[in-house]
């Protein structure tokens, strides 16, 4: 299991573009591994055909997208043939999608205990691992394998961590791109001024403490 702002393991695996080593592949871009329970799954066919569709938006932020799931390399290859049909995908796969032995979803706490598959095992659950060029953990997010993710939302979710990797604002409940950002609390009054050029408005509230700054989205 990896912590928050820890540096996220290497690792060297076959996947369906090649053997890849994880931090090497990565290069100084920011990185999203996602996991699935199985090739051939219904759920997964549809979130991997989703998320090949917004490769363009990924690539825009700087982030290469690597998934993961439980069979070989054969079978990945013959599952992409699916995943394009149904999403309606032409051309070259554009991301890989990495074979597991069990090893990493054991290492990276990706197993489900409450979905097995045919032979009595956990199924792998649908993580999210966001890693920063630094190649520390940025965000997870685990759901169950009965669930698909929004990839709307996890482009959201970069959005608001390449923001505040470099401004010190933080963003609030369903902030979207553009939006109003709040002032984090370890910045004192007086710095104001100079850190948010754009002004910041204070919100009252019935404690009178003065802690819901919030500031036109810095550029």
């Amino acid at each position: 299991m990896v912590n928050l702002g820890e540096i996220f393991p290497n690792f060297t695996a076959p996947t369906s573009q090649g053997e890849i080593t994880f931090h090497d592949w990565l290069e100084d871009k920011w990185g999203i591994l996602f996991s699935h329970p199985a090739d051939y799954t219904p759920v997964c066919t549809t979130e991997l055909g989703t998320v090949a569709k917004l490769v363009p938006e990924f690539t825009k932020r700087n982030v290469k997208l690597i998934a993961l799931s439980i069979d070989d390399v054969d079978s990945h290859n013959g599952w992409i043939k699916d995943i394009q049909a149904d999403s309606q995908l032409t051309g070259e796969f554009p991301f890989p999608i990495i074979s597991d032995n069990r090893d990493l979803a054991v290492k990276f706490g990706m197993l489900d205990p409450d979905e097995r598959d045919k032979a009595g095992l956990p199924l792998t659950a649908r993580c999210v691992f966001i890693v920063g060029p630094d190649k520390k953990l940025k965000l997870s997010l685990l759901y169950p394998a009965t669930t698909g993710r929004n990839f709307d939302e996890i482009l959201r979710v970069v959005d608001s961590l390449q923001l505040t990797a470099t401004k010190k604002v933080a963003t609030p409940a369903n902030w979207q791109q553009g939006g109003d950002c709040m002032v984090i609390p370890s910045v004192k009054q007086e710095d104001i001024p100079k850190l948010f050029p754009k002004g910041v408005t204070m919100k009252p509230v019935p404690s009178g403490k003065s802690y819901l700054r919030y500031t036109p989205q810095p550029e």
